[in-house]
């Protein structure tokens, strides 16, 4: 499934979790950041890690500016699954975190105080 919409590009194989996509990128990136979401199994997440990252794990989520105004991130729906019960919340709002999380990354923060901070703040 691919959904397209306003400088938004979200692909996954099945449905997508009910999320706010367009209105969490429009608030962290702009409305002009032009942006893919995919939703990726643990091989390909852990492919990418270890070819742009040199990280060999499957991580929750990775994030890759291309240019100041476009970026894609990557999210593992396995590790998703796996750790969302970890913060009391539900699976979708951790899809929020994550997309929030990985979003900061774009905007170029680092983890610590001020990103959490960040993370709160749009949660």
């Amino acid at each position: 499934m691919t959904v397209e919409h306003h400088n938004l590009t979200i692909s996954a194989n099945g449905s997508l979790p009910k999320v706010p996509f367009l209105d969490i990128k429009e608030a962290i990136l702009g409305k002009s950041y032009d942006l893919s979401i995919s939703f990726v199994g643990p091989k390909v997440a852990q492919v990418l890690n270890k070819q742009y990252r040199d990280k060999d794990y499957t991580p929750n989520t990775l994030s890759f500016p291309m240019t100041k105004t476009s970026g894609e991130l990557f999210i593992c729906r396995t590790v998703a699954h796996k750790e969302w019960h970890k913060f009391c919340t539900s699976y979708d709002d951790y899809i929020i975190f994550l997309l929030i999380h990985s979003m900061l990354h774009l905007k170029g923060f680092d983890h610590g105080s001020t990103m959490e901070a960040k993370e709160t703040f749009f949660m």
